[in-house]
């Protein structure tokens, strides 16, 4: 592919970067993104709906657990995964962490860690976006160290046979009032353990958290268990201990690097363009030197936040990423992302507190995306521990 670049905000030219299949799939869901969610977006936002029509039109376009291979699944690559979260998360946080929560973490989980019949019961219909699929992991006083969690399931009865009966709470739960079956992690006498608990399930109450300053366009819950009784086959036989579940947090964490970066972009180009047709002094805003400096600054960190993102995922394609090159992705592309939105913002000026414009929307969204699937002080101490040798969580 030619090194040259005719988009002034590609100076790196990092599309030459890509591969004719991979840029055909990002211009499918940036289309998709376009028609969808754009123009509905400030409505779903102020009205805080989460748009449930789309689900399966997010089926169709091969987005839901398009990671994976097998049962439905799109078995697309790391990189067009990514390529994808970008251009959702380009419309919207809300929209990109719904297929973050549906494929990275609940469909994950089950495609991991599942049996062979769960496989099948589940994944087809939840990569057609037929099912919504949520994963319970966060608890009121059990966010950064799931170790702690208070969630309990205990055996009912013995033998192989023998069921469950759950009981705890969690919270900040995406999906969990629309969800057609949880990922439920709880502790066990045997370590922590996952559950499957299919919606409808006696003993299960989901409530929306309401009203939010952030992800509007998303639905988060509290969730009770109050003597849950499950079979035993709502076990995921192979989810012992913590892997289990930071297996699956580190793939949404992933995508999270990368969607962080459309919403920056995009926070980026509604500056640019505006900042070309507002008139200030007689002339565009565009050409006065410290709106020139804020935009260079902008571009220089969704450029570099971008590469960053291809780079991890050409490392996860090629089997070798690890999880504390996911922090460093994670922790840098959110923070860059929330400085660049909160920078385009001011050139919009008064203008930019409306929902005519999305950097501020984009702002208040990754206050979330900053603080789940890992704060920044998480990731700081995965990488802290990584440079010095020393865990300092305690």
């Amino acid at each position: 592919m030619s090194h040259s670049t005719t988009n002034p905000s590609d100076v790196l030219a990092l599309d030459s970067l890509l591969s004719e299949e991979e840029l055909a799939l990002r211009e499918k869901v940036s289309d998709f993104t376009q028609q969808r969610i754009r123009p509905n977006i400030a409505r779903w936002y102020e009205d805080a709906v989460f748009p449930r029509e789309i689900v399966p039109e997010l089926g169709e376009l091969g987005v839901l657990g398009m990671h994976l291979e097998g049962y439905g699944c799109p078995g697309r690559s790391a990189v067009e995964y990514g390529l994808a979260a970008m251009e959702l998360e380009a419309g919207d946080s809300g929209i990109r962490t719904f297929v973050s929560v549906q494929g990275s973490l609940a469909m994950t989980a089950i495609h991991k860690w599942g049996s062979e019949a769960q496989k099948e019961q589940w994944l087809p219909r939840m990569a057609a976006g037929e099912l919504i699929g949520c994963f319970a992991l966060t608890e009121p006083t059990a966010g950064s160290d799931p170790s702690s969690m208070t969630t309990f399931a205990r055996r009912d009865g013995s033998g192989e046979d023998a069921g469950w009966v759950l009981d705890g709470a969690k919270r900040w739960i995406g999906l969990a009032s629309i969800a057609d079956v949880m990922v439920v992690w709880a502790n066990t006498e045997d370590g922590i353990r996952g559950f499957l608990v299919p919606a409808g399930t006696p003993g299960v109450t989901a409530t929306p958290i309401e009203p939010k300053l952030s992800l509007r366009a998303s639905v988060q819950c509290d969730v009770v268990f109050d003597g849950v009784v499950l079979g035993a086959e709502a076990l995921l036989p192979g989810a012992q201990g913590l892997r289990g579940l930071f297996s699956c947090l580190n793939e949404a964490r992933y995508g999270i690097a990368w969607g962080a970066m459309g919403a920056a972009r995009d926070s980026y180009e509604a500056a640019l363009d505006y900042a070309g047709t507002r008139l200030q002094f007689g002339k565009p805003l565009a050409g006065y030197q410290l709106t020139q400096e804020k935009l260079v600054n902008m571009l220089l960190e969704i450029q570099k936040g971008t590469l960053l993102a291809l780079h991890l995922g050409r490392l996860k394609d090629a089997g070798h990423l690890q999880p504390q090159q996911i922090s460093v992705g994670k922790l840098n592309n959110v923070r860059e992302a929330l400085k660049v939105a909160r920078e385009a913002r001011t050139i919009l000026g008064g203008n930019g507190i409306t929902l005519d414009y999305s950097p501020l929307r984009h702002a208040s969204n990754l206050e979330s995306v900053r603080t789940y699937e890992g704060t920044d002080e998480v990731h700081t101490l995965i990488l802290g521990q990584h440079i010095t040798g020393v865990a300092a969580f305690r």
